[in-house]
């Protein structure tokens, strides 16, 4: 069985969406899965024990419609899908379908341009619908039994030894030692929506470092404005020998290798606490608000995971009449830093 799954989209979304390629090839072991990717995310899932290719797209070739036109075309062509799953169905992806409709089993978003060409139309991802069971809709009729015994919610990430041992090497002549726990501390993020407050942080890891001195905790950042606000909180703790910010991940891959090597993460929700998570290692998230806890945080009975955001704080009529800065401002050192110790203390820190 030949596979097709196209993820245009940010790196936390694909990383997510490797539960699903995990559950095709804990359903079909011998399938070939193709995964259709940005270039720029296309490394991190080289190795990826559930993706046989990976089929890149650049940025220059995605807004060329000429060029794009062909390079799908040439994609759906030079092998015979039996499935094709269309994760985002944009009007930008429906050309993978449109050029392969003798494909037996197309699956895609329910759209009202969608509905000829697919077969199987799974409804968007609801408010609170945890991201991976809405993947998993995708391909429900396509497993044996209805995906009954089909392991679901697990995405992950495959790094090699030698990369591993490279960044151990790195951290220990950074002066890490690995008879302590160690913190991946995502202090900053992107976007200014998406990041809690500086005093904040700062305060609520200075509590957790009274209270676990032998915690050695690692910044991780950005360049530019990302690296600049996570020096400020650095300076703010006293640029403490236990805390660490000249140990940078140059890459999403070198952040896996980096994370494999970590206890715990604890910080802001995105990109870096998935490929945590990915890594099989326990993580403490403040979301935003403008993303749902339930949606992007995994129930995952193996991978100690929580998180607070301002839905568990606030009644929901009163955050509808609320702005993000608002809700940010509920989530203060006084709710998070209880539920954060407590959290510590459970992964015996």
């Amino acid at each position: 069985m030949n596979i097709l799954v196209i993820r245009f989209r940010q790196m936390g979304d694909m990383i997510l969406a490797t539960a699903m390629t995990n559950a095709l090839r804990q359903a079909f072991p011998d399938a070939c899965i193709d995964v259709v990717l940005n270039k720029r995310i296309a490394p991190l899932f080289e190795g990826h024990r559930s993706i046989d290719n990976i089929i890149t797209f650049t940025d220059e070739e995605r807004h060329n419609f000429r060029r794009y036109l062909i390079k799908v075309w040439k994609t759906v062509h030079t092998k015979r899908y039996d499935a094709i799953i269309d994760m985002r169905s944009t009007i930008n992806t429906l050309p993978f379908t449109l050029f392969s409709l003798r494909t037996p089993f197309r699956a895609g978003i329910r759209k009202p341009y969608t509905r000829l060409l697919f077969n199987h139309m799974p409804k968007g991802c609801k408010h609170d619908e945890p991201m991976m069971e809405h993947n998993f809709k995708l391909i429900l009729p396509l497993l044996p039994e209805g995906g009954k015994g089909i392991k679901h919610n697990r995405f992950t990430l495959d790094i090699t030894d030698s990369e591993k041992e490279e960044f151990r090497t790195m951290m220990l002549e950074k002066g890490i030692d690995f008879s302590r726990p160690i913190m991946i501390a995502g202090v900053t993020a992107k976007l200014e929506n998406k990041t809690w407050d500086k005093q904040r942080m700062a305060e609520t890891l200075k509590m957790l470092h009274r209270e676990f001195p032998q915690c050695q905790m690692i910044f991780n950042y950005a360049p530019g404005k990302e690296e600049e606000n996570a020096r400020e909180i650095w300076h703010m703790l006293g640029a403490d020998k236990d805390i660490h910010m000249d140990i940078q991940a140059k890459s999403p891959r070198q952040l896996a290798a980096m994370a494999s090597l970590s206890t715990f993460y604890f910080g802001n929700e995105g990109g870096a606490r998935h490929i945590v998570h990915a890594m099989q290692r326990p993580s403490f998230v403040i979301c935003s608000p403008i993303a749902s806890k339930r949606t992007w945080l995994p129930e995952d009975d193996e991978i100690p995971t929580e998180g607070i955001s301002p839905a568990d704080i606030i009644d929901a009529a009163s955050l509808r009449d609320m702005d993000a800065a608002a809700r940010y401002d509920a989530i203060t050192v006084g709710i998070v830093y209880p539920r954060l110790l407590a959290f510590c203390k459970k992964l015996g820190i």
